[in-house]
């Protein structure tokens, strides 16, 4: 077995305008000083990363391994999660995810699709300079608006969504298949894969493809009211990213898992600052121990309550302290023995001509 690494921290919800947040020298000095070991990298900021130039240039690469090697930090994944987004946009959400795109492809839909894509590649191969085994990122989204079937859904209107989406993400897998690196998705609402149904669905559709993999996040599953546990049990092959992020789900008698567009401190289901939420950690790293899990745990703060600073300084106090060093033996090897096959069929009663 191997003991998990960690703790990581995705830098994403930290980025401000003021120092130390507004640089990737003061963010991983700052979370260096907080006592994690890596950090997760959002790649949508070229300020903070440049991802075309680390997709095009190993002194770059190294010039950040380097950096981050001085404040005793490694990289974890690069993520793009917005740009992964849109690689499918259903067009009712065309104006709200325009920000997540270069401006001149604001009017322009198969131009930002081809924007994406290409942002992907170059996350396969900036990973692949850099070492990494594991890359985030969301999947986008075409049948979303429909997830609810009322009116009853078209005949083949999720399947024709799932193969288009599966036709855009396949050239994808396949560049991270020549990268040599994971393309974990985060399984999150708001995204046509959310859950492990439509994981499965997706799965099948790219030929279960090797680099089709999990990032593991249980806040979006005590939201949607999914077995989290049992989920480390069926999925636990293709998980090769873990999010650190803790959640509470309190339904009441005027609002359920839907939030009735509740801002997020009044919807039942909540993000919390790690310790503050309902998740079993401790149930979870056992999980991920006992399957072997090698990767990063990873904080990702969201919490509505709780200063960010503060959640950071706890989670990574939190991750440490739930990371198992797991077993160099087990722990009745002292009493054992070896045993030929006579031995053992004595051992039953059996006879040697039975």
């Amino acid at each position: 077995m191997n003991t998990l690494k960690g703790p990581s921290i995705f830098l994403s919800q930290f980025i401000g305008d003021c120092a130390p947040f507004n640089t990737l020298d003061g963010l991983t000095g700052w979370a260096a000083a907080l006592g994690f070991r890596a950090v997760q990298i959002p790649t949508h900021l070229p300020a903070i990363f440049d991802l075309k130039q680390a997709a095009e240039s190993q002194t770059y690469c190294d010039e950040i391994c380097g950096k981050l090697a001085e404040k005793g930090l490694s990289i974890s994944e690069l993520s793009t999660h917005l740009q992964g987004q849109l690689v499918a946009v259903h067009p009712a959400y065309d104006d709200a995810f325009n920000s997540f795109a270069p401006p001149e492809l604001h009017s322009d839909s198969r131009g930002r699709t081809l924007w994406a894509q290409q942002q992907l590649r170059y996350a396969a191969t900036a990973s692949n300079r850099l070492g990494l085994r594991a890359h985030a990122t969301f999947s986008g989204a075409l049948a979303w608006p429909f997830i609810y079937p009322w009116p009853q859904r078209a005949e083949g209107l999720v399947e024709t969504a799932f193969e288009e989406l599966a036709r855009r993400w396949r050239p994808i897998l396949d560049a991270f298949d020549e990268a040599g690196v994971d393309l974990c998705y985060e399984l999150h609402p708001g995204e046509d894969l959310h859950d492990g149904v439509t994981f499965e669905r997706f799965l099948a559709l790219v030929d279960n493809h090797p680099r089709c993999t999990l990032l593991y996040d249980p806040s979006h599953m005590i939201l949607q009211q999914l077995d989290y546990l049992g989920f480390i049990d069926r999925y636990h092959s293709r998980i090769r990213a873990f999010h650190v992020k803790d959640a509470e789900f309190r339904p009441n008698a005027r609002c359920g898992m839907y939030g009735g567009y509740l801002n997020w401190t009044e919807r039942p289901g909540r993000f919390r600052s790690l310790g503050d939420g309902q998740v079993d950690f401790t149930a979870i790293f056992s999980k991920l121990a006992q399957y072997d899990y090698d990767g990063w745990a990873t904080l990702e703060w969201e919490c509505c309550l709780k200063d960010s600073e503060v959640g950071a300084r706890e989670g990574a106090e939190f991750i440490a302290r739930h990371i198992i060093p797991v077993a160099r033996h087990a722990f009745d090897d002292f009493a054992g023995g070896k045993y030929d096959r006579r031995q053992i069929r004595r051992m039953l009663g059996l006879e040697e001509s039975q």
